[in-house]
């Protein structure tokens, strides 16, 4: 193992070791990444392949505009990459138009926004505390500072969507734009349901698909496109690509902004839309070596065996989440969907935040969240959010989850006893070391 260590450091330093600063610090990371259970919903693995593109000479050019119409010369080889880009994405998810430039998810939403919205428009999003995201109307967020933000809560029992609470605040509210998508969720969405509100009161609706984009490109979650105006999403999480952001059309909607028109006015009138939205609008020159970078993840997720992948993030994460409860763990809405699952401490006496640090000494990497109707500070929480993708990439299955949730079980009752935590530990780099990054390099 010490070899193999070696081997990998290496191959991801080689170019650092200069640099005797960011050398130890990419080092530590390394090592971090290597050692420990990461749990954290929103983080994955990339393959080898994403991570050379990240890093490759398509860093080294300005491509401002789009294939075709750049504002700067020599961006023939760019162009190509970005159009692979764009056509393996429509290929994943049935998607007729597609921006592949947002930076990050955030920027896909303000593109949105800012391309179909006027300051002060009403829009009716998952409330924060309830497991929405920032950018869905968070009043610390540009998206409730701009805009007229909304938030529909769960159902207080069930903790799950209710759509007749949504119907009566969309009728209530009369949002122009509805937001479908969580960031901290862990059940089904009934889209169509979601139509019929924003028909029903002549809104747009949006579908942010972050955190289950994987999961609905091979077939095993509702897919959007068909009943949603537009989609947005990252493309770091489920779908285990770089870091970044992309918004996408269906082939059977009609234009975002509600006007009847022959495909191909459609669709250059989507292109001078949100294309123009995304740059100059929000965003100066594209990340190419990203951009590059995602199309080789959209490759991967082409792929038969990223189905047998997506399985099996779901079967962890199904598997995990009942040996908690197994052990008294409260599952939010009683167990999970997708990918992720979000745990209510209360009844463990302990907080979301204490948790994630008792967890981080132990090796396991989580983060405190905020539980619906929690009466505790966003900065404190009464939960933690628990995710599979990354373990599922280092090929871990159920036999696994069922260590893993002894590991946390065991961290929490001892969550201030650190020699537990320390001997937790040393079990978990076990298990870790079983379970390689990159075992390509070995």
């Amino acid at each position: 193992m010490e070899n193999y260590k070696q081997i990998k450091e290496d191959f991801m330093l080689e170019f650092l070791k200069n640099d005797k600063k960011i050398y130890d610090v990419t080092k530590l990371e390394i090592g971090r990444q290597q050692d420990n259970l990461e749990l954290i919903a929103s983080e994955n693995f990339v393959s080898l392949a994403v991570l050379q593109a990240a890093g490759s000479v398509l860093t080294n050019k300005y491509a401002e505009g789009y294939p075709g119409k750049r504002y700067y010369g020599g961006c023939e080889f760019v162009d190509m990459a970005e159009e692979i880009a764009k056509d393996r994405l429509k290929q994943i998810f049935g998607a007729e138009y597609v921006n592949v430039q947002p930076h990050s998810g955030s920027q896909a939403n303000m593109g949105v926004y800012m391309a179909l919205l006027n300051p002060g428009d009403t829009i009716l999003g998952l409330s924060l505390d309830h497991g929405g995201h920032l950018t869905h109307g968070s009043p610390v967020n540009f998206s409730g500072q701009i805009y007229r933000a909304i938030g529909y809560p769960l159902n207080k029992e069930t903790k799950q969507l209710d759509y007749n609470i949504i119907e009566d605040l969309a009728v209530k509210e009369k949002p122009k734009l509805i937001v479908a998508g969580a960031t901290a969720y862990s059940r089904e969405w009934d889209y169509s349901k979601f139509r019929e509100i924003a028909d029903k009161i002549g809104a747009l609706l949006l579908c942010d698909i972050s955190h289950p984009a994987g999961l609905i490109a091979k077939g095993l979650l509702n897919n959007p496109l068909e009943h949603c105006d537009v989609v947005t999403s990252t493309t770091h999480k489920t779908l285990r690509g770089p870091r970044g952001g992309v918004i996408l059309v269906g082939k059977d909607r009609e234009n975002p902004l509600g006007i009847k028109t022959m495909k191909g006015d459609r669709l250059k009138m989507m292109s001078e839309v949100f294309d123009s939205m995304i740059m100059p609008g929000i965003q100066g020159g594209p990340l190419m070596h990203i951009i590059m970078s995602k199309a080789v993840a959209f490759g991967e997720v082409l792929q038969n065996s990223f189905k047998d992948y997506a399985l099996q993030v779901r079967a962890n994460a199904q598997k995990l989440s009942s040996e908690l409860m197994n052990k008294d763990f409260q599952i939010i809405s009683g167990g999970t969907d997708n990918h992720l699952m979000l745990v209510d401490l209360t009844n463990k006496n302990i907080s979301g935040k204490k948790a994630e640090v008792a967890l981080e000494k132990a090796g396991i990497t989580v983060n405190k969240n905020m539980i619906p109707f929690d009466t505790k500070s966003p900065f404190v929480t009464s939960g933690i959010r628990i995710g599979t993708p990354a373990v599922t990439t280092r090929k871990m299955k159920e036999s696994e989850m069922i260590v893993i949730a002894e590991f946390i079980d065991k961290a929490i009752l001892n969550y201030e006893n650190d020699s537990v935590l320390e001997s937790i530990k040393s079990d978990v780099k076990q298990l870790c070391n079983r379970f390689p990054l990159y075992p390509e390099l070995n």
